[in-house]
């Protein structure tokens, strides 16, 4: 991979990412590589940047990564995530080592991992059909009232049930080791392609995970009259009603991230994470 353009994204809340930030685009030019540093916010911005650029460096956590698919969806520039936040299931590179690792990847020594995604359309009573694609997972949730939402499943078109929960969770793999997880679902290799379904405190309704084929279409129609929430990645978050129906299905687009470590690690570094541990020892390549 020929590597002559990067844009730098960092946490704009996180004052030491934009120093690390700073000090990966000294390095880069020193090399004599075009890099330019961005607000992992500034979405509009990190577009327009995208233009030309081999590759996406992020400083943060997988919250930064999260934001930067988004920006690049539907473009297939590659992502390479430098940890400096509290996780970092997707990130590649600690912070205290990137200067250090960055030249091998530039130096042809990285391989390409592309992540399934998942494909949510919201259809609303009165308004145009809307689209949106998630790394992570698509949550239909209650809203400011806490009391339960009723849900009602189908499963390519035959009925499945009514979730009477706090929240539903319809995560990818690489999502399988976020809210997934703390609601008690499975963790699933990266590279998988089937798609997870998490009940949140369900309550006298099917209350297991389920793990789904890749080619199944999942229909949620919501049947509440308290506030919900449609919930993208975390980050795009929208208020749904009763009678609202959200398809979701595998997404036509992937994310794609440039690595370094042994294709084989997902396993020799998840405990290491799962326990919030960051350094040396979760990042053997």
């Amino acid at each position: 991979m020929n590597i002559k353009k990067v844009g730098i994204l960092y946490h704009p809340m996180v004052e030491a990412t934009l120093a690390k930030a700073k000090e990966l685009e000294s390095s880069l030019t020193m090399q004599g590589v075009a890099a330019r540093v961005c607000s992992s916010w500034e979405k509009e911005e990190i577009q327009t940047m995208l233009e030309g650029t081999d590759l996406l460096l992020t400083v943060g956590g997988d919250g930064t990564i999260l934001r930067a698919v988004q920006a690049v969806i539907p473009g297939t520039t590659p992502i390479t995530g430098i940890n400096q936040g509290k996780l970092g299931f997707m990130t590649e590179l600690d912070a205290a080592e990137a200067i250090q690792k960055l030249p091998l990847l530039f130096a042809g020594q990285g391989w390409l991992d592309e992540r399934t995604m998942l494909q949510a359309e919201l259809v609303a009573q009165g308004q145009e059909t809307r689209v949106f694609h998630a790394l992570n997972d698509v949550v239909i949730a209650r809203g400011e009232i806490p009391r339960i939402i009723r849900i009602d499943a189908a499963i390519d078109g035959q009925p499945l049930a009514t979730f009477k929960t706090d929240a539903l969770v319809i995560s990818t793999a690489t999502g399988s080791t976020g809210y997934a997880l703390a609601a008690r679902g499975p963790i699933m290799h990266p590279q998988s392609r089937d798609i997870l379904l998490v009940p949140v405190a369900p309550h006298l309704c099917l209350s297991y995970p389920l793990v789904l084929p890749e080619t199944t279409e999942i229909r949620l129609r919501v049947n509440t009259y308290h506030p919900a929430a449609l919930s993208v990645d975390g980050h795009i978050n929208m208020p749904i009603s009763d009678g609202d129906t959200i398809i979701i299905k595998r997404s036509p687009h992937v994310a794609r991230f440039f690595r370094i470590r042994a294709e084989n690690s997902f396993y020799l570094s998840l405990e290491d994470k799962l326990r919030g541990k960051q350094g040396e020892s979760g990042r053997k390549s």
